[in-house]
């Protein structure tokens, strides 16, 4: 009951940052918003405040070196850096957004979190300084320059690459005499029962937070739905979600949890689950490209896994309609406070932290990816890693997470749906229901 209560109040959080944001006072498409000042000239001065979610002490470092570097090389400016961690920080948005004391640089999600931050005029509109057409522009992937993008403006830095995939034992495969990855959802169902003969749990899933089943149906999605109609549904101001393909998605992942994955996943945490893939129980678990680095020496892995584990994609069922190329992730971003009296400064920040010393840094430092280009080498990433960064450059676009990119409303109905599928309360059919229904409350909001 803990565990639920806390999810719950996860959403709530979620559900009542949307209301805080749209009631800001901010025009539409953040009209109002006056023209910051984005070009730094002369000596910087002055104390820049800045909001991360990385407050945990494998990522935290890293921030405050970069902090405490420009701060070296510009000794009139002080840097008010706080961090705290996801949950946390969606409490602590919530309420710097109500009392309009927002930081002059703010983490952000891609998708309709950051979208909410625009309509409601406290983003700034950064596309004369880094648009791709820009100097600075053109030193990010363009993949991760439109994960922010906002009618055809540019909002948010991203900060890193983030991908989604099914990180696999090598050595678990090779007992179950499994030759080569599944190339299809149908070979994964088979791999699986071959993965249980030989001992295994084919495939962990702690789902505590509601999040990583959703992640799940954000691909299933991706490959169910024609493109044209999820971005139309994922839009507040259309989203019907009638399309069969959802509730083939829901189909699919039932089966999936029912033939791979271990039970109650509702009460294990990602985390737990992630120490059974590590110590060989396990043979797969659906992970962040973020979260790589702990399959690794270096990570913490026992060297049995550490030099045998590879990664794929979940695949597509044969017949998918939708895009088979679509990846599902996204770049975590800051974004800059339109209201900030310091947003030249807030820009000349940014320009540091994303320099190829920087960038190159992020990559040794914490194992991510970084979207500045040639920032990922053999010298500081692991091989894994190259390879991912090869592999997203083949993917048609990011799927984004669904609990981000989709309205709070549906992304509750679709938390808490998922939730009551895995445990049995609720069919794929009766999830949906509850989806339209979200879609219709976010729509009359949206208009």
């Amino acid at each position: 009951m803990r565990t639920q209560s806390l999810r719950r109040g996860v959403i709530a959080a979620a559900a009542a940052a949307v209301l805080v944001l749209t009631g800001c006072g901010g025009a539409k498409n953040g009209g109002s918003a006056p023209t910051p000042q984005l070009s730094a000239t002369g000596e910087k001065s002055g104390t820049l405040s800045i909001v991360t979610k990385f407050a945990d002490p494998k990522y935290a470092p890293y921030f405050v070196s970069v902090a405490k570097a420009y701060e070296a090389a510009n000794p009139k400016v002080k840097i008010d850096l706080q961090q705290v961690t996801d949950q946390p920080y969606k409490d602590k948005i919530r309420v710097l957004s109500a009392a309009n004391k927002l930081p002059d640089i703010y983490f952000s999600w891609a998708g309709d979190f950051a979208n909410k931050f625009v309509r409601a005029g406290l983003a700034a509109d950064l596309t004369s300084v880094m648009g791709p057409d820009t100097e600075w522009g053109k030193t990010f992937t363009p993949a991760s320059l439109k994960a922010f993008e906002y009618d055809g403006k540019n909002y948010g830095m991203p900060i890193n690459l983030d991908g989604k995939y099914l990180a696999y034992n090598k050595t678990a495969f090779t007992k179950a005499g499994i030759t080569s990855p599944p190339a299809t959802f149908e070979d994964l169902l088979s791999a699986c029962g071959k993965l249980k003969s030989a001992g295994y749990t084919p495939i962990a899933l702690g789902n505590q937070f509601g999040w990583p089943a959703i992640h799940y149906i954000t691909q299933l999605n991706a490959y169910n739905v024609p493109a044209e109609q999820l971005a139309k549904d994922y839009d507040p101001a259309n989203g019907a979600f009638t399309d069969p393909g959802y509730v083939t998605a829901l189909q699919q992942f039932k089966t999936l949890t029912e033939t791979c994955s271990n039970p109650s996943a509702n009460g294990l945490s990602h985390e737990a689950a992630q120490a059974n893939l590590v110590s060989g129980k396990a043979a797969m678990q659906y992970i962040e490209s973020l979260e790589f680095q702990v399959l690794t020496a270096k990570g913490g892995a026992p060297k049995e896994l550490a030099d045998n584990w590879s990664f794929m994609r979940l695949p597509a069922a044969a017949s998918a309609p939708g895009d088979t190329k679509a990846l599902t992730g996204a770049p975590d971003g800051f974004m800059v406070n339109a209201k900030s009296k310091q947003t030249a400064l807030a820009v000349d920040f940014l320009k540091f932290f994303s320099s190829q010393q920087n960038a190159s840094k992020i990559v040794k430092d914490l194992g991510w990816l970084s979207p500045v280009a040639d920032s990922v080498n053999n010298e500081n990433a692991f091989p894994q890693l190259v390879d991912t960064l090869k592999d997203m450059d083949q993917a048609s676009q990011f799927a984004i997470w669904l609990d981000t990119v989709t309205h709070a409303e549906v992304a509750s109905a679709y938390l808490s749906g998922v939730e009551g599928m895995l445990s049995g309360d609720r069919s794929p059919e009766q999830v949906m229901q509850g989806v339209q229904q979200a879609a219709a409350k976010a729509k009359k909001q949206a208009g």
